[in-house]
């Protein structure tokens, strides 16, 4: 029994305002989210598969680890584009290693020396890239950079 001075749920007056009803979609956007600042994605351009320290799953992380460790030289390393290429020194096709990937206080150059282990690149775990790069020999006669800027010559 309702009280008198209670409306039911089919009342008008508890309606809402609004003329258009109230839809949700996912993942809820907020005005101070950085949703809002991204452009709109172009079409046919895919996200980056490649999975840096920050995004790689735990099992990823636990079985690159724990796998054996590798030498080579650094054949390439671009610092604005985040990432370098490292010849192996047993030889073989070149690895990738991405910037979030290196140990250290220094920006690699080319021919600096090397250790690294490697984990799979998904979705088909064909490829590998290096992680956990550490510079172990500076390549004399060239000037080195620090993460933070200062130039040092070896």
């Amino acid at each position: 029994m309702a009280e008198p001075g209670l409306s039911s749920p089919t009342d008008s007056s508890l309606r809402s305002p609004r003329n258009t009803p109230f839809s949700l979609s996912f993942p809820f956007v907020r005005e101070g989210s950085r949703v809002w600042e991204r452009a709109p994605p172009i079409p046919g351009e895919l996200p980056s598969p490649l999975p840096t320290k920050r995004t790689r799953t735990y099992s990823a992380t636990v079985r690159a680890t724990s796998g054996p460790v590798f030498k080579g030289v650094c054949k390439n390393f671009s610092r604005s584009q985040g990432h370098g290429y490292i010849r192996p020194s047993h030889g073989g096709e070149d690895i990738f290693v991405h910037i979030s990937d290196i140990e250290g206080e220094y920006v690699p150059v080319e021919g600096d020396e090397v250790t690294y282990k490697v984990c799979p690149v998904p979705p088909k775990n064909l490829k590998i890239q290096a992680v956990d790069v550490v510079i172990t020999h500076l390549n004399p006669g060239t000037k080195h950079e620090t993460w933070s800027g200062q130039i040092i010559s070896s």
